[in-house]
């Protein structure tokens, strides 16, 4: 980390429409730093639809393709083929997709993009819930958080979609987590995902303070914590088999306690319903673990 140098391009402007605080905003910053300027962007319907300006302005430096809510895998392989007609190998074409539009209604999709093996990069900036109309639980909504769909008294009773699995199981080339609060990391695996043929999968953890009911100035601590307490692991998969793990070297490991008391959302949870919780992160770091040991 000592050794990391932020690139100096900014392929995004100040004059975004993001919440402050937005962790899709600065997410959205990271990746094009590291695709660079031969790249174009394919955002469906979600938050940055809104971040990125009324039509015809945009906050983006680079061509950005808007498409509708299920579309972003699809529409993005139509792009690669265009350009693949042309001759033109070098662009990266990027699929930038909320949590809503990937892990729910976006999935088929996608399943049909990894399937085929599109040469494509797809990243999921995952707030949590559909933010842009109105914080209702999606797919991606954690074990127990309120949203306005799963109101305090009747909180989600489904653990989140473990989207990382459904894509590692379509065998794809590659697929990593990321955070905001780790840019090295991200920015490390953007540029990988760009030296591979096929798709290519990046799951961002992008806290949304109105959503998650927690001040805007602590967007990169809950991305810290959310990787020291497992709550959000990072690692990569290769092919579909081989798994490696990407702790931070300063990391420890906390309870999941420290993590839900920063956010409004989990405010009404009791002693047991955390600890649940707690069971429910630590069964699924041993299964990440079991993965790594079985693959190395």
């Amino acid at each position: 980390m000592r050794n990391f140098t932020l690139p100096s391009e900014e392929l995004m402007g100040s004059g975004h429409l993001g919440c402050q605080g937005c962790g899709a905003a600065l997410a959205m910053r990271y990746a094009l730093k590291a695709a660079g300027d031969n790249t174009i962007v394919v955002i469906p319907a979600c938050c940055w639809t809104i971040i990125a300006g009324p039509f015809p302005y945009t906050s983006l430096k680079v061509p950005v393709l808007h498409t509708a809510f299920e579309t972003a895998a699809v529409a993005a392989s139509g792009v690669r083929a265009a350009l693949d007609i042309q001759g033109d190998t070098e662009t990266t074409v990027l699929a930038w997709a909320g949590d809503g539009g990937t892990f729910d209604i976006g999935l088929q999709s996608l399943s049909g993009a990894a399937e085929r093996n599109e040469n494509i990069l797809y990243i999921c900036y995952d707030n949590e819930a559909y933010m842009n109309t109105g914080i209702q639980r999606s797919g991606a909504t954690p074990y127990l958080a309120w949203t306005t769909t799963t109101p305090e008294k009747t909180p989600k009773t489904e653990p989140k979609k473990d989207i990382m699995a459904i894509m590692v199981a379509h065998g794809i080339p590659y697929a990593a987590t990321a955070t905001v609060a780790y840019p090295d990391d991200f920015i490390r695996k953007v540029q990988k995902a760009k030296s591979i043929y096929g798709t290519k999968f990046l799951h961002v953890l992008a806290p949304c303070p109105p959503g998650w009911k927690a001040p805007s100035e602590w967007t990169i601590k809950l991305s810290r914590l959310a990787v020291h307490t497992r709550v959000f692991p990072l690692y990569e998969v290769e092919h579909g088999e081989r798994y490696i793990l990407n702790e931070p070297k300063e990391a420890t490991t906390l309870p999941v306690s420290e993590y839900l008391k920063l956010q409004g959302r989990f405010s009404h949870l009791t002693e047991r319903e955390r600890e649940a919780i707690q069971e429910l992160i630590e069964k699924r770091w041993q299964k990440l673990l079991r993965m790594v040991r079985e693959s190395s």
